[in-house]
């Protein structure tokens, strides 16, 4: 597929996104508006929308790329997705009802009423933190992909390519925020579950094969081992590790973070709010499989076909990132090819899209103070969380760069390594907050303990082989992060007489 016709499809995709914008956000740009949707979201779009915002151009490409990695790593990522489900349940029957029980904007709100003043401050900024890493890590993999098969011919720089995909998202959110995304993130999921099944079908009448035929051909491969029970000690792959660790990033990564929350709290009552996360949990699931069989097919069509995986400009090494677009665009047809355009451009601003704004949120509300009314309505109010989103747009295109500079690996592992590290003392914070009643903090001290946990952790996780006799770690990291922050926590507070309860 030329990357001329690539770049027209580009434009017109973005032409609908901007026109759903403009028609979403009319006669009402207020803060109320962009922060939760007037709270009258419906439900089912929200379940619908959320996976697309959830599995982001990562699961799109980086899945199916590590199923037939040197690592061997085959279908292994079910583990973690089965993980994930746990953690999800646990988000709709424990964090939910005390997110809407304390009618929260920001969910950091929590943390101020139960431990105080600066532990708020620190838990906002984890998140600004770790959510500018994990949406830039995410953004990139998807420029990388426009830059080598559309900006390239054109001789346009990376940085270029960067700042036009950032100002195009920014168009399309900077005034309807939460209310707009929640319309093109519906739009942008159905792409991208059509993308994904019709990959399949495109993919399998290549190799000759009708679908039954295809999932056959899967189950019969080398690449369908689910569950990983060898090694306990040295694997990263055991079921025990994948399975905990995937609870754990869950309940840090979507319930602790302000992005996915904050589209849970846009709904009126806590039983829709709940629906929508079973659904959406269900449906993540079952997507989930379906990405693990187009990396199986698409390893056995490169074989097939002689095509090897492509290389790393950087480094020279294979870079597995690459196989699914480079097989979609060079070696499928036209409408192949723009299909899978389809699929990674909505899996990857779908995810995008939502980080900007929740990140907007979370200033605009933790640090702006804008959850109050008399903030929210002030003059200049509005202009300001305009300022704030054009900030957190440049913070992202900085950083992507510096992924860009420094990453070569698989960005999914460069995704759950960054949460692994930033959304641990999160869990610690919030861990602390629900199960220790009795005792207070001296909330000044909580900052330090948060910076020194991954510190600690960092140190123990890269020794941990010496220490605990081969022991390798995996994404139950976070864990181990969470429980250091969170006897950190225990060492600066006392007894008191008073239970808190919330």
């Amino acid at each position: 597929m030329s990357s001329t016709l690539l770049l027209c499809f580009l434009i017109g995709y973005f032409g609908v996104l901007i026109t759903i914008a403009f028609v979403t956000s009319k006669n009402s740009s207020d803060n109320s508006t962009f922060f939760l949707a007037n709270k009258n979201s419906k439900w089912y779009l929200v379940a619908f929308g959320m996976i697309g915002t959830a599995l982001s151009g990562v699961t799109f490409i980086s899945v199916p790329g590590e199923v037939g990695s040197p690592g061997g790593n085959q279908f292994q990522y079910f583990q973690f997705v089965l993980g994930n489900a746990v953690g999800f349940i646990i988000i709709a029957t424990v964090l939910l009802p005390l997110y809407y029980r304390m009618n929260l904007t920001s969910i950091y709100s929590y943390i101020e009423q139960r431990l105080g003043h600066y532990s708020y401050k620190t838990a906002a900024s984890i998140f600004l933190l770790s959510r500018t890493l994990g949406s830039a890590a995410r953004l990139y993999l998807v420029v990388l992909v426009l830059q080598r098969f559309i900006f390239d011919s054109y001789n346009i720089p990376f940085w270029a390519t960067v700042l036009i995909s950032l100002g195009l998202i920014w168009s399309y959110t900077f005034k309807g925020g939460l209310k707009t995304i929640i319309i093109t993130d519906t739009l942008q999921t159905f792409f991208l579950v059509l993308s994904v099944f019709l990959t399949i079908y495109f993919v399998t009448d290549s190799l000759n094969l009708n679908v039954g035929q295809a999932f056959e051909t899967i189950k019969n491969s080398s690449y369908s081992k689910i569950f990983f029970y060898e090694d306990f000690i040295s694997s990263k792959f055991h079921f025990s590790k994948q399975f905990i660790g995937g609870v754990f990033v869950t309940i840090a990564m979507t319930g602790l973070d302000q992005d996915l929350m904050q589209k849970n709290l846009s709904m009126k009552t806590i039983g829709e709010a709940q629906k929508n996360m079973f659904t959406f949990t269900g449906i993540f699931v079952i997507l989930n499989i379906f990405f693990l069989s187009v990396g199986a097919l698409l390893y056995i069509f490169a074989a097939k076909n002689g095509i090897e995986v492509p290389l790393d400009h950087i480094t020279g090494k294979p870079r597995t990132d690459l196989l699914f677009p480079t097989i979609a665009l060079n070696h499928l047809a036209t409408i192949p090819a723009a299909v899978f355009m389809l699929g990674l451009t909505a899996a990857t601003f779908a995810t995008t899209d939502s980080a900007l704004t929740a990140l907007t949120t979370s200033f605009c509300v933790d640090f702006l103070g804008m959850s109050k009314k008399e903030n929210a309505e002030k003059p200049g109010a509005v202009r300001k969380r305009h300022l704030v989103h054009v900030g957190f747009s440049l913070l992202l295109f900085v950083v992507i760069l510096v992924i860009n500079a420094l990453n070569s690996s698989s960005v999914v592992s460069l995704i759950f390594l960054i949460a692994s590290y930033t959304y641990g003392p999160l869990l610690g914070l919030y861990s602390f907050g629900l199960f220790v009643k009795s005792r207070g903090l001296h909330d000044k001290l909580v900052p330090v303990v948060c910076i020194v946990s991954p510190i600690l952790c960092y140190l123990f996780a890269t020794n941990s082989s010496a220490l605990l006799g081969g022991y390798v770690f995996s994404v139950e990291l976070i864990l181990i992060n969470g429980f250091i922050t969170f006897m950190g926590l225990l060492l600066i507070s006392k007894k008191t007489d008073q239970q808190t309860r919330f």
